[in-house]
């Protein structure tokens, strides 16, 4: 994987480990395609393979499982959430082959690690200039997250639902998260795409962020709206780096954004 233009094993070490956790999954390794008609989207694991053949509107072959009528997904998924194979998010996806592809059918949330399908986000970097240099907004995520609890993460970051683009992702976000005004979150420059393919105790993450800049006013403080948000810290830059490099304090894909951002402005 390349991020900021660079390739990971250019790094520091400190920060190549990172890049290498993120980029864990070798596929297509035990998995077998998951796919919408003769169209792969996605990777399931042999015994998740098992329990989609159940359904009639699912044929299984050697290679992978398909499903006929797009349409039934969501019921299907729903099922082997009852079922106990993961938990039920509320919050539907859109399904694409390709990021720029057209929208397959969708898919909760919870479900897309099992299936392996790609899921798209936003991460911003939260940035303020100030006389003594760069700062970086830094949020601490909630104890009861459901993922990565009280881990370390951007200002404004999240999955893009269905029917939603990343940029209107990231105002609501930024609403929702961090009560940034809209107008102000409108100003967020995009920066780079950052992909990668990661075994996590939930499943296959199969991720493409989409990494923007926001430059804040020294006079504006985020607000946690949400409740996602335990708190949130003003970093210089440097402190950022030394988590990063030397800690797992941040969320795993965070890392990734903040190495570009490291990289973008020559300090990594």
């Amino acid at each position: 994987m390349e991020i900021g233009g660079l390739k990971g094993e250019t790094m520091h070490a400190g920060y190549q480990r990172h890049v290498h956790a993120c980029n864990n999954a070798v596929l297509p390794g035990e998995r077998l395609a998951f796919r919408i008609g003769s169209t792969q989207v996605g990777w399931v694991k042999p015994d998740f393979a098992a329990r989609l053949a159940a359904f009639p509107e699912i044929v299984a072959a050697a290679d992978g499982v398909s499903l006929t009528d797009a349409a039934a997904l969501p019921a299907i998924a729903r099922g082997l959430s009852d079922a106990g194979c993961y938990r039920w998010r509320r919050e539907e996806f859109d399904i694409r082959a390709e990021p720029d592809g057209p929208v397959l059918a969708r898919l909760d949330r919870g479900a897309l690690p099992s299936f392996g399908v790609l899921a798209v986000g936003v991460h911003v970097n939260g940035l303020v200039r100030r006389p003594d240099g760069l700062h970086v907004w830094v949020a601490r995520r909630a104890a009861d997250k459901l993922l990565d609890p009280s881990k370390l993460d951007h200002i404004v970051a999240g999955g893009v639902p269905a029917g939603l683009t990343p940029a209107e992702t990231l105002v609501k976000e930024a609403a929702e998260e961090a009560a940034i005004p809209a107008l102000l979150a409108r100003r967020a420059v995009p920066v780079a795409t950052i992909g990668y393919a990661m075994e996590r105790p939930e499943g296959l993450r199969r991720d493409l962020l989409h990494c923007y800049d926001l430059e804040l006013p020294e006079d504006f403080a985020p607000r946690a709206a949400d409740g996602e948000v335990e708190a949130f810290e003003l970093w210089p830059i440097g402190r950022v780096m030394e988590t990063v490099r030397d800690t797992d304090g941040f969320k795993f894909n965070v890392n990734l954004v903040l190495i570009d951002l490291f990289q973008r402005i020559g300090l990594a």
